[in-house]
């Protein structure tokens, strides 16, 4: 058995672990999307069912439930448009009884982005006598990573297949569109990944959701935190510590997503964050000061002691036959290079030959 093939084994057992871990998450965090219906919750975190903040709503089934709210399937009565409901119980979320400032801060920003390619919030309700804040979603019936698992012919990781090529340039050019219209409006979404990527019913449209970790960058109010975006999408000056840093960390994820929507596997599926660099390392090399990241030496995390792996062609790690052409390849190099400032920015990437194929 190869290295390679011992580290395909290794890799299928980590993406076993972390997508049960993935799961779990996710269903404390879903809004705005869709999913499958379940049985009503009960608890402070169910919508009551004579809730009148609510009269101008029909709800109609569970989507998800967790420690981030509850979210529900409903009809707008005025327009019959099906919509997702997603009820904050804030008097116990915070310690002075308010509301999260992460959820402040998503319906902020959300309030401000217009773009078919991230998801409406259509209405913000307060409710007084329950003690919960509504958030009303425009409904989108799959998140990627549900859409993806649905196209496999088998539970067998190592079977797994990627979507249609022509799908995944179409769900590409509607994700760069969607994180270049963030970026140029400065918010940095944070936390990419197929979870946070709604599919329409259709298969056509793709919407960028889950605002809750973004932020507006190149405000002067101190360092952004470094502990954002799902370990497996988040982008190596992070995981060595970054406490500034640009839109590119959003590209790094976007280029994890390209990977996996073309193979079917996550691409650096990381059990830590030393893991998480390991298999960063292990394909794309050691990071160099003096050749491949200008300034990689200053950020807090990094080692020269760092074992030194040989940076390895993209084609190695993401079979051509899955990404389907040269082009594909080097888009995706370009959106994985190790140093920020040369690391493409959604406007080039959108001006690739790989979309004019």
């Amino acid at each position: 058995m190869t290295a390679d093939d011992m580290r395909m084994q290794e890799d299928a057992q980590d993406v076993r672990n972390g997508q049960q871990q993935q799961q779990q998450q996710q269903q404390q965090r879903r809004g705005g999307g869709g999913g499958g219906g379940s049985a009503a919750p009960s608890g402070p975190q169910a919508i009551p069912d004579d809730e009148p903040a609510l009269d101008g709503y029909a709800r109609t089934d569970l989507i998800g439930q967790g420690a981030y709210g509850t979210v529900y399937r409903g009809t707008q009565r005025s327009t019959n448009r099906t919509v997702a409901i997603k009820r904050i119980p804030y008097a116990d979320s915070t310690p002075e009884g308010g509301v999260p400032c992460n959820v402040i801060r998503e319906i902020s920003l959300l309030r401000e982005l217009t773009h078919d390619n991230v998801v409406q919030l259509l209405d913000v309700i307060q409710a007084a006598p329950s003690g919960g804040l509504y958030l009303v979603f425009e409904y989108v019936a799959h998140d990627l990573k549900t859409y993806m698992d649905q196209r496999q012919r088998s539970d067998d990781i190592r079977e797994r297949v990627g979507l249609p090529k022509r799908a995944v340039r179409s769900f590409m050019r509607q994700i760069l569109d969607g994180v270049g219209y963030c970026h140029t409006h400065r918010v940095l979404h944070r936390d990419l990944k197929p979870h946070n990527l709604l599919i329409s019913a259709d298969g056509n449209t793709l919407k960028l959701a889950d605002f809750g970790l973004a932020r507006l960058s190149g405000l002067p109010n101190g360092p952004y935190t470094y502990e954002v975006v799902t370990l497996w999408y988040r982008a190596p000056e992070l995981l060595l510590g970054a406490q500034r840093y640009s839109a590119a960390v959003d590209v790094w994820s976007v280029g994890c997503i390209f990977a996996e929507m073309a193979t079917g596997l996550p691409l650096f599926p990381g059990r830590s964050d030393i893991d998480q660099l390991i298999k960063i390392f292990q394909r794309r090399g050691t990071p160099n000061p003096n050749t491949n990241w200008h300034g990689v030496d200053r950020l807090p995390n990094y080692n020269p002691e760092f074992p030194k792996w040989n940076e390895r062609p993209i084609t190695d790690f993401v079979p051509m036959e899955a990404l389907g052409s040269n082009a594909a390849a080097d888009l995706l190099t370009c959106l994985l290079q190790y140093d920020p400032d040369r690391r493409f920015v959604c406007r080039q990437a959108l001006q690739h030959h790989y979309f004019s194929e």
